[in-house]
């Protein structure tokens, strides 16, 4: 019997805490506070940021629809008549909202629609811009209209460089200079000095040279006779 009192168990006893179990406590808690601050500092920051992002798409909302309205006012104003439809009218209704900048884009949009409808309008009339304004002679013409008021009025003549300078570039093509001419041309060289005297000469004798590499060449022939011509006045 003695033996069987001490084989019964006795009821265990609570252990007391460590100092190391103590601490680990100490920074589970602190680490549950830490957390509870973090949290309560970024929830104000995320509210903020969803009321900057709502702020924005506001704000995009509102300019995507100023731009409709604007383009709306455009296309309106295609479809009307210019000349009935005064300046300011179209763009006033409903764009007083609008920043000056804006209003200055659709004034020169309305403005570009409005000369495209003149021009329509003046085509369709038979009535082109280009018609109303005076051709001016070709440098062609201006320049044998010098040489003949040399040979024929010579009182009335007067010395343009401009027109000699064109004579001598185009002197051996017998599609810019008719032969006609080209004997006139050939009276006006005799009194050729200078510079453009030596620039004729050298231009004549290497048309001479290339004719001789293309004998069958009736172009190049025919500048070939002129050049001939050319040296054997002023040599």
């Amino acid at each position: 019997m003695a033996k069987d009192k001490s084989l019964k168990s006795k009821p265990l006893k609570r252990k007391d805490l460590g100092p190391s179990d103590d601490r680990t406590e100490i920074m589970d808690t602190e680490v549950n506070t830490k957390r509870k601050k973090m949290d309560a500092d970024e929830a104000p920051a995320h509210m903020s940021q969803l009321t900057n992002t709502t702020d924005d798409k506001k704000r995009k909302k509102n300019k995507k629809s100023k731009k409709e309205r604007v383009n709306q006012t455009v296309e309106q104003a295609e479809v009307l008549d210019p000349p009935s439809c005064p300046e300011g009218t179209a763009e006033a209704e409903g764009l007083e909202d609008l920043s000056p900048d804006k209003k200055r884009v659709l004034e020169r949009k309305l403005k570009k629609i409005r000369k495209k409808e003149e021009k329509k309008k003046l085509k369709a009339e038979g009535v082109t811009l280009e018609q109303t304004k005076p051709s001016g002679p070709s440098a062609q013409q201006q320049a044998l209209d010098y040489l003949t008021c040399w040979a024929e009025n010579r009182s009335r003549w007067k010395f343009q460089k401009t027109r000699q300078t064109w004579l001598l570039q185009h002197l051996f093509d017998s599609e810019k200079i008719p032969d006609d001419t080209f004997s006139v041309l050939l009276q006006y060289l005799e009194g050729l000095r200078g510079s453009g005297k030596d620039t004729t000469v050298q231009k004549a004798l290497s048309l001479v040279e290339e004719s001789g590499k293309a004998p069958e060449d009736t172009v190049i022939q025919q500048r070939a006779h002129r050049a001939r011509e050319v040296i054997q006045l002023l040599s």
